[in-house]
């Protein structure tokens, strides 16, 4: 029976010391003007070269980041693989636009698939098409889309003029090379969810890929983003269409990472809110998913990408009731590195394959990653007051058996 209660496999991979910072971060999350503020003022301040690095680099960069290059994600990698978790690799690095920065990064992501080659413990990678692609280029192409969904791969390149369509195949011939690489080193390729009104040609391209490089194993996956109320559909057509075209679907279940910014966006452009009006709907649709994936795990690769607790618990149950083993090669558990540590290692304990999802890169360059952790800690509800509950109940533990 797996319980995420156990603090003390939870934690195991964590000195008194190093609990006890994470205990100060979580304490300093949960309050909600300090958060606003620091998210504030740190871009300025790194931009204003204040000398505020050390402190960042010390904590909330410890917590939620492997290192600032691959060979520092390496320590925390092979710590990791001591308690059996695995890592999901992320070039961190975001918000650049032109062609340069675009071919660099594209470059890069591939430097990350060599590297995880070379590691016994790093089975994925994961990109993000706007780190290589123009968002208003991608933001035409969905204005522009033909149903709605990207899930048959069509992309209505028509709408483009002659340098757009250049430049949209240079997009095309990225994520090409990328895939190519991820196939030949045997890596997976987790392509990450972007905002509604992008999203489209993101589906699209992404299921082109899968339709070229899925064919006797699975290279690439989808982000699937439960908070949508169309995302279940799209996960049933989804596979509809992999079965159609000959090809294994696969599937990352999150539940997602731009509720605020949709919601005001429909609000504000006088159109229906995609995203679902409460959380237990979000719940529905997510375990929904996982059911429907579970079912069909002869024809599709899952990847459970949460912090709820009782998502990753009905997973697991869900295999033990059909008779199948926790560590079935078709499904895997993740969690951001420095969150729902309880979940990770439990479920690692118990044989289930599962990993800690490693952002890195240069500091400055991470900032809009480490915001959003220290937004979304302090914005899910009861999320910051949980991690604080496990750490400090495992601190009392250690002091109590010392």
């Amino acid at each position: 029976m797996i319980s995420f209660d156990n603090t003390e496999f939870a934690f195991a991979y964590k000195t008194y010391k190093e609990l006890k910072k994470a205990k100060f971060l979580f304490s300093s999350m949960g309050i909600g003007w300090l958060v606003k503020l620091g998210t504030r003022l740190t871009p300025w301040a790194i931009k204003a070269h204040f000398p505020i690095n050390g402190l960042i680099r010390n904590t909330i960069f410890k917590q939620f980041v492997g290192g600032e290059t691959l060979q520092e994600t390496a320590k925390v990698a092979d710590k990791l693989a001591q308690y059996n978790v695995q890592v999901i690799l992320d070039y961190g690095v975001e918000g650049k636009e032109g062609e340069e920065s675009f071919d660099y990064v594209a470059a890069e992501f591939i430097k990350v698939i060599q590297y995880a080659a070379t590691q016994p413990n790093i089975p994925f990678m994961s990109v993000k098409l706007t780190g290589f692609a123009r968002f208003g280029l991608l933001e035409k192409l969905d204005a522009a889309a033909d149903n709605k969904s990207g899930v048959e791969g069509r992309i209505n390149v028509n709408v483009l003029d002659a340098n757009e369509k250049e430049e949209w195949q240079r997009v095309v011939n990225r994520l090409i090379k990328i895939c190519e690489a991820a196939q030949r080193n045997n890596v997976g390729v987790l392509v990450d969810a972007e905002e509604t009104w992008i999203q489209d040609p993101v589906d699209a391209l992404t299921m082109q890929m899968m339709e070229r490089f899925n064919k006797s194993k699975v290279v690439v996956y989808n982000a699937i983003q439960l908070y949508r109320h169309d995302r279940l559909q799209f996960l049933k057509d989804s596979l509809e269409e992999a079965q159609k075209k000959n090809f294994i679907l696969g599937a990352k279940l999150v539940r997602g990472a731009y509720m605020e910014k949709e919601r005001k966006r429909a609000a504000a452009m006088n159109y229906p809110s995609p995203i679902l009006p409460d959380k237990e709907s979000s719940d529905k649709d997510y375990n929904a998913a996982i059911e429907f994936c579970i079912e069909h795990l002869d024809k599709l690769f899952l990847i459970v990408a949460s912090h709820n607790e009782y998502s990753n618990l009905y997973a697991a149950q869900l295999l033990q009731q059909k008779n199948l083993p926790l560590n079935h090669s078709h499904v895997h558990f993740s969690q951001l590195l420095g969150m729902s540590d309880n979940i990770t290692f439990n479920l690692a304990k118990a044989g289930c394959s599962v990993s800690k999802y490693l952002p890195f890169g240069p500091l400055k360059d991470v900032i809009p990653y480490l915001m959003r952790r220290a937004q979304e800690n302090s914005s899910v509800s009861g999320q910051t007051g949980r991690e604080l509950q496990l750490i400090k109940k495992e601190l009392q533990r250690r002091k109590s058996t010392a």
